[in-house]
């Protein structure tokens, strides 16, 4: 409980975040500046907090960012899993090819 101008609901949303962070392996630490930053900026978007940066009120929400970022970790696939891909696919040159070059070569 970082801050005691917090609502119920953000002080829910910040557990929640923080757990969930802790559950995919992030020290407590991290977890806990994460949910703080996300609660925040929400604040911010919502009109709740007194200061807000342009970024926080013009960026997209934090849960459609994480959304679309969702399922691809820290990095997205490794090396290996694009070259099978790509091998999969019958894609010529591919051994020769960096991470950057098959992920554009298989198209994802």
């Amino acid at each position: 409980m970082p801050q005691r101008a917090w609502s119920n609901k953000r002080e829910r949303q910040y557990e929640h975040i923080k757990e969930g962070l802790e559950e995919r392996g992030r020290s407590e630490d991290v977890a806990e500046e994460i949910a703080a930053r996300t609660v925040n900026k929400e604040r911010a978007r919502a009109g709740e907090a007194k200061q807000r940066s342009r970024t926080s009120t013009n960026d997209i929400s934090s849960g459609r960012r994480g959304g679309l970022r969702s399922h691809k970790g820290a990095g997205g696939r490794t090396y290996d899993q694009l070259y099978e891909e790509a091998k999969r696919k019958g894609i010529e040159g591919r051994s020769k090819m960096n991470k950057k070059e098959l992920e554009k070569a298989v198209g994802r």
